[in-house]
């Protein structure tokens, strides 16, 4: 690299007063994103730009360019142009390049990660810059400052703290916690406290700071330790650093009290009475003493030996075991035996004074040979204890007991002492023979231990007792029982996986691996569910769905751990409680209603159906119109969509709402649908006549028109739609010299001359047109008159006004106007309409014969009358009865021939 830099600047070093090494400081925190502006270059540097006093065309452009890609350089981006320099797509991490913060660099070419100044605790990124062209050419040194943020907790190293302490250990004593937390951040960020979470009342913590400002924290003793009361104090240090926030981390502090001998052996009595039949015989029990050291260990260890005080014959007729405490006849008792010893007996530990009992052995003197008890076991017998297991049957015998007299000089007697399910009984034929039996079967889980005795005595009152212990041993003889047969659960649906349920808990009677309940599910149970069979923690896996299935029964059972094994059978209920996580959905995102116009004020026009999976409150759907509510409105229960007025058609022909439904739950939830409605068209508008615009005005017809050409037309429309729009043109009234030589057509409402005009066809034509729609049920018309004057010229308007005004006598025709509509048929072939055509014409001819009779004789009659006062023309003239002309406009329009 720094042969290359040579090879770069040797050409400029003529510019030495433009050349020249330069640093740059900036600073920015760790874990920004990209993009982030960490400085201008060429504004730091105060380097000319296109917009200073040069002319821009003056100057050359300026280059940036880093002068190694190294370490360094993946962590920022510079604009080669403006010399921006930003933060890339790589995050730094202060803790990452600064790995030790005593000075160390890790380079990577002219780029490098430094924190060896300007103090211990920085950390800087190193860049070089090349500024070109050579005009302005220099080296920069741009230092970048990596500033720390409190972005790391404190970490133990160790989860598990363990101390010891004496429990003999002074006030204020001092230990050091050997695993200080650590923190990568630096400074305030770093850890600054130490705390316990519970301190017992006998410690506190204290924190002290080397020269390298660690700070490592002491466990301070503040009350008395003792072992014997607590031997153990576990609580959590807790380690805070000095961040905002601050965070923190904690681990297990375990503090063992560990024993010193301060206690010693003490005898719980002072003085023990023994009482010792003279015939005893060697290595019979006499008595045991037994003292007790709260201390552990080697400190707690006990010898016994006798005092002094006791005389050597006492020592040497009685046996003392420094481990045990027992005492035991030594030698035989004869008749100069002592009848009374005094033993003192001292129990020794170590660093103690010894504690000191007596034992008081009192020696009876014997004349007889008491009688003898000699068992014959038959049932297991270990040590004098006798084993018998539950459940075994009435009469089960235990021993044979041989009862004698040594000297066989008296008569001995027996009988059983003590509570049980037991008898002794002479077995005969044999004397002094008794069999110890069994009355009932034995219960371990109602008692696990008798303790019996044969007592045996003679003639004068000598008794002998035999004791006998007998142990029941446990069988499999009870099932698991659970604490409830049914078990009613519930839980919310949308729980998080492995949500925990219940604890089942079953109890078996009997003892050992015969009363270790194991749990199970039963085959019934959902692959989802789990039951941990040591716990019998019982979990759902999965998240559940109240719409799905609201309810879950099935079995689980508790099985004992027994040879054959038992078990016990509950079932559990699981109800799901519902939560409003479904919103109300309608049956369809978009409704369309077709109603009829003129559709009367609140009458319904449909039926909104919409459902929510939820149940109760958060299932209760509310219906409301977002837009429209002026005109319509929804029953919110029923979902009935009505208008609150008559609808017109031709006003508007269709609506589109938007209908809201909003559930019970909290938060609401809701949804929306479109509502389109469509109104149908009934016939209620007539056909309104445009032109002629009145029944006065009139046109003048040139006799010289040839057959054929077009006259005029009448125009009109229909607000309806369909077939209820669709209008046919008819003539139904003639009056005129020649009225026949005028035509309309019934599709246009064209009126056309259909024959030449002689000269005798001078004079006014009257037409009456009927404009009819092709409504359902019933078609609606107007009419309108059409005036044709044939002359040459109008040279009298006075005199065609005057016959405009009088009423015309004219024969309506009852014949109604033919439009053939076919839009979307199929023409027929004309080989199968010639039957059709040849019919219709013969009606034809029929009614056109028919209505020239009738209007010849119309005309007749009508010529006799005296003609009536002039009155105005109606526009709409009925179809049944003579033609009233009233409303006539005084003006008469002339229209022009088109």
């Amino acid at each position: 690299h720094l042969l290359l830099f040579l090879l770069f600047v040797g050409p400029f070093n003529c510019f030495a007063s433009y050349s020249r090494a330069t640093e740059l400081f900036y600073s920015l925190n760790e874990g920004l994103p990209a993009g982030v502006l960490i400085g201008s270059l060429a504004r730091d540097l105060r380097l000319p730009t296109a917009g200073g006093q040069h002319p821009a065309s003056l100057q050359p452009p300026l280059s940036f360019t880093l002068a190694s890609h190294g370490l360094g350089g993946q962590y920022v981006q510079l604009d080669n142009r403006s010399g921006e320099l930003h933060t890339s797509a790589v995050e730094i991490d202060r803790e990452a390049l600064c790995v030790e913060s005593s000075g160390a660099t890790i380079f990577g070419g002219s780029a490098a990660v430094s924190s060896s100044s300007p103090s211990p605790e920085s950390c800087l990124l190193l860049l070089d810059v090349l500024v070109l062209p050579q005009e302005y050419f220099r080296l920069v040194k741009v230092k970048i400052a990596i500033r720390d943020v409190n972005d790391n907790a404190p970490r133990f190293p160790v989860p598990h703290i363990r101390l010891s302490v004496p429990e003999n250990a002074p006030v204020n004593t001092r230990l050091a916690i050997e695993h200080p937390a650590l923190d990568p951040d630096m400074g305030t960020n770093g850890v600054q406290t130490y705390r316990l979470q519970d301190n017992y009342g006998v410690f506190t913590l204290d924190v002290e700071e080397n020269e390298n400002g660690e700070r490592t924290p002491y466990l301070i003793v503040m009350g008395a330790l003792d072992r014997e009361a607590q031997d153990e104090y576990v609580t959590v240090i807790v380690a805070e650093d000095g961040g905002t926030p601050p965070l923190v981390g904690s681990a297990t502090l375990t503090v063992g009290i560990s024993d010193i001998n301060d206690n010693c052996p003490q005898f719980n009595d002072s003085q023990l009475n023994v009482t010792l039949y003279g015939n005893s015989s060697l290595g019979t029990h006499v008595a045991t003493v037994h003292a007790v050291d709260m201390d552990l260990g080697s400190n707690a260890q006990i010898t016994y030996s006798y005092s002094q005080k006791v005389p050597q014959p006492s020592r040497d007729l009685f046996h003392l075991n420094e481990s045990t405490g027992a005492i035991t006849l030594s030698t035989k008792v004869d008749g100069d035996t002592p009848r009374l010893h005094r033993l003192i007996i001292l129990g020794n530990g170590p660093g103690c004074i010894p504690a000191v009992i007596t034992v008081l052995v009192t020696i009876i003197k014997v004349m007889m040979r008491p009688p003898e008890v000699v068992p014959r076991f038959i049932a297991n017998e270990v040590e004098g204890v006798v084993y018998l297991k539950e459940l075994e049957p009435i009469n089960t015998p235990i021993a044979f007991f041989t009862i004698k007299d040594p000297d066989e000089k008296y008569k001995v007697s027996c009988y059983l002492d003590g509570d049980g399910p037991f008898r002794l009984s002479p077995y005969k034929p044999y004397n002094n023979e008794y069999l110890l039996e069994t009355t009932k079967p034995l219960d371990f889980e109602t008692q696990q231990l008798y303790e019996i005795s044969v007592v045996a005595w003679n003639s004068e009152g000598f008794h002998v007792k035999k004791v006998v212990k007998v142990q029941v041993l446990d069988d499999n003889d009870n099932s698991p029982v659970f604490s409830e047969q049914l078990i009613e659960l519930s839980i919310e649906e949308n729980n998080v996986p492995n949500a925990f349920l219940t604890k089942l808990h079953a109890t078996d009677a009997d003892s050992g691996e015969r009363g270790q309940v194991s749990y199970f599910l039963g085959p019934d149970a959902p692959s989802y569910f789990a039951l941990d069979r040591t716990t019998g923690v019982l979990t759902v896996s999965t998240q559940l769905d109240r719409e799905e299935k609201e309810k879950y029964r099935y079995t689980v059972k508790a099985v004992d751990s027994g040879f054959p094994p038992r078990e016990s059978i509950a079932t559990v209920t699981i109800t799901v409680l519902d939560k409003n996580d479904n919103s109300p959905r309608f049956i369809n995102k978009d409704f369309s209603f077709f109603v009829p116009e003129n559709f009367p004020g609140f009458g319904e026009i449909g039926v909104i159906s919409v459902t929510d999976a939820d149940a109760g409150q958060n299932g209760w759907v509310a219906l409301s119109v977002l837009n429209g509510s002026d005109i319509f409105v929804i029953d919110t229960g029923k979902g009935v969509l009505r208008a609150k007025v008559s609808l017109d058609r031709e006003q508007q022909s269709s609506y589109v709402l938007w209908i809201e439904a909003v559930d019970g739950g909290d938060p609401a939830l809701s949804s929306t649908a479109k509502i389109t409605i469509l109104l149908l068209d009934i016939n209620d508008n007539p056909p309104l006549v445009l032109f002629p615009q009145s029944n006065m005005s009139y046109l003048l017809v040139l006799p010289s028109t040839l057959p054929g050409s077009p006259i005029t037309e009448v125009y009109a429309v229909d607000k309806d739609t369909g077939m209820n729009a669709v209008i046919a043109y008819s003539i139904i009234g003639r009056r005129g010299p020649r009225p026949e030589s005028f035509r309309i057509d019934p599709k246009t409402g064209n009126i056309t001359l259909e024959e030449s005009l002689m000269q005798n066809d001078y004079g006014l034509y009257r037409l009456l047109v009927k404009v009819s729609d092709h409504g359902y049920p019933e078609p609606l018309h107007s009419t309108v008159m059409v005036n044709l004057f044939v002359n040459d010229t109008v040279s009298n308007e006075s005199y065609i006004e005057s016959l405009l005004r009088k009423e015309p006598d004219i024969s309506v025709e009852e014949k109604q106007p033919q439009i053939s509509i076919e839009p979307t048929h199929k023409k027929m072939e004309s080989a199968s309409c010639m039957p059709t055509l040849v019919a219709l014409s013969i009606i034809s001819l029929g009614s056109i014969v028919l209505v020239t009779g009738m209007g010849i004789y119309i005309c007749l009659r009508n010529g006799k009358k005296h003609h009536r006062a002039d009155e105005n023309l109606e526009v709409q003239i009925p179809l049944n009865g003579r033609i009233n002309l009233h409303m006539l406009e005084k003006k008469p329009m002339e229209i022009s021939n088109i």
